[in-house]
């Protein structure tokens, strides 16, 4: 081997095994939540191969950042799979989804949570941690705003998954179940990162990436229906492959998506090359694992 060729391998690869590492600090500290909040995470479907997963997902779509940096990010979307495992899959009643919406939401404006509600808990944590940041006084009511919008997405699908075991029920139309992507939960975590890393310098910029963001997310919600079917089936889920539409046309809306992504991130690329970046890396990463599996273990 050329000694140009061996010398960039090993720069290479070296990098892949920095990147590693940081995802092996991110998955530590994501025990360390499970184990503090042990109510919220059963096995399965949240077993050790989805912490890895996540973890390593975060460490290769911002290979710039360090442990640190990623720990806010790698905890909110540990707090989305915590929420959304709640709302989906033990909540029976509207009455019990909308409290406990409306103590998240409580809890993120600053109120403290219930002693015996670690769902809420863990949340108070990560506001807690991001309370710290320099920029959190200033864009703060942006991150209550989106889980706000997120939750609301997910007492929306909880009814559309409800009413789809009445007889009589009728289910959403697939541009509206698209259009409800903020459930996903992706934006939110998105400004939860850009905040705690100091990404943004105005609520002008934080908003405009918020606004390429909506659109990265409605993405991934399609390749995530596209891996996610058969296990929505059986978990009496809602998914648009349920809603009238095959998979070629779900593929072919996830490209066209990813296209007008392309069209919203391009102005952006010279105020926020970083964020940009992150974006298309979001994007690309996520469309690849996808192909081959999802975060959940089967239940």
């Amino acid at each position: 081997m050329h000694p140009d060729t061996l010398a960039a391998t090993l720069e290479h690869t070296a990098e892949q095994g920095r990147i590693c590492s940081v995802a092996a600090r991110g998955q530590r500290d994501l025990q360390g939540r499970v184990a503090n909040y042990p109510t919220l995470f059963p096995d399965p479907p949240v077993d050790a191969a989805m912490l890895s997963a996540l973890a390593l997902s975060t460490a290769f779509i911002a290979p710039w950042c360090t442990a640190t940096e990623l720990r806010t990010a790698n905890r909110t979307s540990l707090w989305v799979t915590a929420e959304d495992w709640r709302i989906d899959s033990e909540i029976t009643s509207l009455e019990e989804a909308t409290t406990t919406v409306a103590a998240c939401i409580a809890v993120a404006a600053g109120s403290a949570p219930a002693d015996d509600d670690q769902l809420t808990q863990f949340l108070a944590d990560i506001r807690d941690d991001l309370a710290t940041t320099p920029l959190f006084p200033r864009l703060g009511h942006l991150w209550q705003d989106e889980l706000r919008r997120m939750l609301d997405a997910e007492l929306r699908e909880w009814q559309w998954r409800t009413d789809r075991n009445s007889s009589n029920a009728s289910l959403p139309s697939a541009s509206d179940y698209l259009a409800n992507a903020a459930g996903y939960g992706a934006t939110w975590v998105n400004i939860s990162h850009w905040i705690a890393t100091n990404a943004v310098e105005t609520e002008d910029h934080l908003t405009a990436l918020v606004t390429a963001s909506y659109e990265v997310e409605k993405v991934l919600r399609l390749v995530n229906d596209l891996a996610s079917y058969d296990r929505d089936v059986k978990a009496g889920d809602l998914n648009i492959l349920m809603l009238g539409v095959d998979e070629h046309e779900v593929r072919q809306q996830a490209v066209d998506l990813a296209d007008r992504c392309q069209q919203l991130l391009d102005p952006l690329a010279e105020v926020s090359p970083q964020q940009v970046t992150y974006l298309r890396r979001v994007l690309g990463f996520t469309a690849g694992f996808y192909h081959g599996t999802d975060f959940w273990a089967p239940r």
